[in-house]
């Protein structure tokens, strides 16, 4: 395996940071060539002067002089700003983009990175629950592929290999239930913030650590899953496995159903995405099956977790649906980390955003960004 070039967007972040310790591990395979951050400049300045990328980049403009004199003394440009983010793609000594962004600022670099011919390491859902058939359009028209890296569309991917011509009965995503699995509507009328972002199983950022515990990171999932594989929505069914041992699972044609396990490290998916098809000594630990002798499923509860039946319904409408499914969602995370709205509100302010916003059957990229900027309006006034 040659030597492969990575740049990381957003390699602060959980995701990042693992996947700059990946590389670490690895240096005989990847060189880190760049790496953005949003605001935490500390971080990337430590970063920067452990791996000496190329490039790095600062979103926050308001600290590009304090990110260029603390890496002055070394060959390292530094720019700043979003679209430097976005431009940051085109380097030609990039081969692997891994986009770690949270949210929809993930999509712009991720269709850019496409339109360069690099092969793009996906962690921000984000931009295939946006814009998926924008993105799988971009990557097959550039000749480029995706990779996932969550957890569960890695699982369903490596089961697909080798399978190419055998027709896909059903997949199964499968979902921790995160901390609430268990609670009552009554519970859940006063959760916390604090409750919420207690995983019982995944280390994650806080966005998506609130996602999983409203069941709304499976939804988004959902919609990943048939922008990635080309599935009916209906092909599509999600587990409870509170254990996170099995990441996800195919049914084939004849009734064979495979599945790809392990513990609960993002390192084993961003390892795979980066060294694709070739796979390398682990960085984490492995399973052991003496430690988990049983193995559950059982199905989501989608009354108390409306999240995930509202991104069903948002995939299967299709269109900007699932763009203000997303732009929605993001405010309400936003608003309940800061205590301003209640858990079970949540889903209600995304549904009536999904009943308000115009609906476009055949979006542009300019409708994508109209619709998200007038869902966040519509979504901040509903608060």
């Amino acid at each position: 395996m040659n030597k492969r070039r990575i740049a990381v967007l957003g390699s602060t972040g959980s995701i990042g940071s693992q996947t700059l310790n990946v590389i670490k591990t690895h240096k005989d395979f990847f060189t880190l060539e760049a790496i953005t951050a949003n605001f935490n400049a500390d971080l990337l300045i430590s970063q920067a002067r452990e791996f000496i990328p190329n490039a790095v980049v600062i979103s926050d403009e308001s600290r590009y002089s304090y990110v260029k004199t603390a890496l002055e003394d070394l060959p390292i440009k530094v720019f700043a700003g979003f679209d430097s983010v976005v431009q940051i793609t085109s380097l030609e000594s990039i081969d692997i983009v891994l986009s770690a962004l949270v949210g929809y600022a993930g999509l712009l670099p991720s269709i850019r990175a496409l339109e360069e011919g690099k092969m793009l390491a996906l962690a921000n859902k984000e931009a295939l629950v946006v814009a998926g058939e924008l993105v799988i359009d971009t990557a097959n028209k550039h000749k480029v592929s995706v990779i996932p890296v969550d957890s569960e569309h890695s699982a369903i991917f490596q089961c697909l290999v080798g399978e190419t011509n055998n027709p896909i009965e059903k997949i199964y995503l499968t979902a921790s239930g995160g901390p609430f699995r268990d609670y009552t509507r009554e519970q859940l009328k006063n959760v916390t913030p604090e409750q919420a972002l207690k995983h019982p199983n995944w280390r994650m950022g806080d966005k998506v650590t609130i996602d999983s515990a409203d069941l709304m990171n499976k939804g988004l999932e959902v919609i990943e899953a048939h922008w990635l594989f080309g599935l009916d929505p209906d092909k599509i069914e999600v587990l409870i496995h509170p254990q996170s041992i099995v990441h996800s699972m195919v049914q084939f044609y004849d009734g064979s159903i495979k599945a790809q396990l392990g513990l609960p490290d993002m390192k084993l998916p961003i390892q795979y995405a980066l060294s694709y098809p070739y796979r390398l000594s682990p960085t984490y630990p492995v399973l052991d099956f003496n430690n988990f002798v049983s193995l559950t499923f059982e199905k989501p509860d989608k009354e108390n977790f409306r999240n995930l039946e509202l991104a069903y319904i948002a995939i299967k409408k299709g269109g900007n649906m699932p763009c203000i499914l997303n732009a929605a969602n993001e405010i309400v995370v936003e608003a309940f980390l800061k205590n301003k709205i209640p858990f079970l509100n949540m889903p209600n302010v995304i549904e009536k955003c999904m009943n308000k916003i115009d609906f476009i059957s055949n979006p542009t990229y300019e409708d994508y960004v109209t619709t998200d900027k007038e869902t966040r309006i519509l979504a901040k006034s509903l608060l």
